[in-house]
This record gives C-alpha cells, structure tokens and sequence, in this order.
C-alpha cells in the first residue's frame, strides 16, 4: 500500500476504533478494546483499500457529521435531559465560533485594518480558544436564563429563537465586533504548523517525520482526529453527568416537577444548569466549526440549518439518549448530503427543460428533511434510540469494569 494511503488509513482508525467503543460499550473493558481496535482496523483499511477516491470526501462529511454530533448532545443536555424547548441553537452555535475565532486571530493591520474590524485578537492557542468559545457559551446561556426559563413550551421556544436571532444579527450588524456583514477570514487551524516548512517544534522528530509526506490538502484527516477526540470527551462527560445522582435529578424535574420540588430538589437551579451544560456544549462545537471553515460570517448560523436540522437529529436518534443523539445526527447529515447530489443533478437536468424549476430545486432538500421529520413524529417519536429510563449501572445490576 501507498505510504500516504496507509497514513490516512490510520486516521482514520482513531474514529473507527472510538465507533467500536461506542458499539461495543456494553461489554467489558478488557473485551471491548480487542474487538473495538479490530472493528476500526477492519473498516479504515477496507476504506483505504477500496475507496481511495472516496476518502477525502468521506473525511470532509465525518468532520461535519461529528461537529453536528456535539451540537445534538448539546441539545439532548437541554431538552433530553431536561424539557427544554431551546430553538436559540443556532445563537450558541454563533457565540461559540466568533468567541474562538476572536481568540486565535490576530488584530488586522496594515492596509487590512480598514477594511476589516474585529474587537480583539489575542493569538492564543487552540485550546484557549475552545475554552472560550464554552465559557462564553454558557455565560450568555446564564443571561438568558434569568428572564426566560420560567416559560415553558412554546412560549420558551419563541423567546429562544428571537434571542437567537438577535445574537445572530449583532454579529451581522456590528461591524466593529467581528467585521460585520462581511466575512471573518484568516481563523488558524490548529496543527497547521506540520505543513509549514519550519514545522512543529514540539513534535518528536519521528512524529514529524512520518507526517511529512502529507499535503495542506490532506489537513481535514489530521482535523478529523481532533473533532473525534472532543466527540468523544464530550459525550464520556456527559454520560457521567447522566448517570450520576445529578442527572437522574434533572430527568426527575423534567418529568415531574411539583414532585422533584416535594422531594427537595432545587427546581430553578436544576433547570438553570442544565440549560447551561447544553450551550456550553453547543458553544463547544461552535469553536471546532470556526477553525474547519477558516472564514465565517453571520449566514452559517441561520435558524433553518443550525437549529432546525439539529431538531431533526436529536428527534430522529432519540431524545435523552447521548448515542441516539450522535446516530440521528450521522443519519441526518448523510440525508441532507445526498439529497444534495439528487437536487444538482436534478438542477442540471431541467435547467434547459424549466429554468425556473430548477432554480428551485435547492429547496427540494429541505421539504425532504421536512418530510422525514413529519414520519418521525407520526411512526417513531422515541427515535431509533429510545431514552433508558434505568442509568444507574448499579442499579440495573452490571459488575463493576
């Protein structure tokens, strides 16, 4: 096998191997690691094998369907884990972006500081930026929180989205804040340095040297392994959270408030956290989404495709179940990027037959996620993961690992 080939290959193991682990999380420890590691073995090589041509594209749609992923256990913390109707997605989604973006860029200057405007530009690392994409995140979460969270259904639905489209439109309208209505461009990728010809400093030698043979074109299978291991770390916290104490207490004032409050429960203080738990996820995935785009503006955040698409995700895989959550969000995005090819070709087809069809067929994508999200509800409302209402390990009876 080509040296580059079997490198990739071997990204793309780190997600595989993490899919067995997920697949197999029933088993014990010393079982689900063999067969995790040979399951991802078996689906990275048998992809580098037989679908070379395919690979960068089945890298650029992991590396969407994962950032969608944490955005619908975001979600899942706040509604799943607690009934809230937070349609302001997509307003956490852009706090996040924007906060890592102004974070790891740097102040324009020269000639570019008149056309481009940002508040601040610190030029810190990745990780920093990722922290402050969460924290602020969940600070504006804790704002919104005060006035808002005693609504319930759809009163809270339709404050969410208007305060999501107000954040959305700030960041439109506020030229001095991350340049406006035009685009925010020039955000760094982390471990970018590898391609550069100093390279990485901290790298060891051999590290360096094995990842040499690799292009700026072939960056997104570095940048898969980095959302796969905050994929991974997000949904572990948030399982823990779930099963512990704590979360069983959230799924208590979700479903029976007067009684979690009888019982002692902090109502308000519950709801609260929990609704910040889920932005600071969301604000999380916010900051992997700024770096992949490189530059983003206020139109990657409208309500349609980073709200609405996240709903169907959640509902689709099953509310209040974090793998239901991670499934429904792969399915979704797998749909909407076929229907995508089906709405080209059909483009291309009836533009000389009816143009003014065609120019409407980018539309046919949305009335199909409309579609399937109608036979959702009707046929599978708990989704294809339904909620376990039992967590505790303990409590079902499972042998500690």
């Amino acid at each position: 096998m080509d040296p580059l080939l079997l490198l990739k290959a071997c990204f793309l193991l780190v997600p595989a191997f993490l899919l067995g682990c997920l697949l197999f999380s029933r088993w014990r420890w010393r079982a689900r690691l063999p067969a995790a590691l040979v399951l991802g073995g078996v689906l990275a090589f048998s992809v580098a094998g037989l679908l070379p041509g395919a690979m960068d594209y089945l890298v650029s749609f992991s590396i969407m369907a994962i950032i969608y992923s944490i955005l619908s256990l975001g979600l899942n913390a706040q509604w799943g884990y607690n009934g809230h109707l937070n349609f302001g997605v997509a307003g956490f989604f852009a706090v996040g972006a924007f906060t890592m973006a102004l974070f790891v860029t740097t102040p324009p200057s020269g000639l570019m500081a008149a056309y481009a405007h940002q508040w601040f530009g610190l030029d810190a690392p990745y990780l920093v930026g990722m922290a402050a994409a969460g924290v602020m995140a969940g600070v504006v979460a804790w704002l919104i929180a005060q006035p808002i969270l005693h609504l319930r259904a759809d009163f809270l639905a339709i404050a969410t989205l208007g305060i999501a489209e107000i954040i959305r439109l700030v960041f439109q309208n506020e030229r001095w804040l991350a340049n406006g209505p035009q685009p925010m461009s020039g955000i760094p990728q982390p471990l970018s340095c590898v391609f550069d010809s100093a390279g990485c400093g901290w790298l060891p030698d051999a590290l360096h040297s094995a990842l040499s043979i690799m292009q700026p074109r072939d960056y997104g299978y570095l940048y898969l392994v980095i959302v796969t291991l905050a994929l991974a770390l997000v949904y572990v916290v948030l399982e823990a959270m779930v099963r512990s104490p704590w979360g069983r207490a959230l799924r208590a004032v979700r479903d029976e408030e007067d009684s979690a409050a009888m019982s002692g429960k902090h109502v308000k203080s519950l709801r609260v956290q929990s609704f910040v738990l889920g932005a600071v996820v969301i604000g999380v995935a916010g900051a992997l989404y700024a770096p992949y785009m490189v530059t983003i503006d206020y139109s990657h955040f409208k309500p349609l495709f980073a709200t609405f698409l996240v709903w169907v995700m959640l509902m689709l895989g099953g509310s209040g179940n974090n793998k239901g959550a991670i499934l429904g969000a792969f399915v979704i995005w797998a749909v909407w990027s076929g229907t995508g090819f089906v709405t080209d070709y059909l483009q291309v087809a009836l533009q000389g037959i009816a143009p003014d069809v065609a120019s409407r067929m980018s539309f046919l994508r949305w009335a199909f996620v409309g579609l399937l999200l109608a036979l959702i509800v009707l046929y599978r409302p708990q989704g294809i993961l339904p909620e376990k209402k039992r967590v505790s390990r303990f409590l079902d009876g499972e042998p500690e690992d």
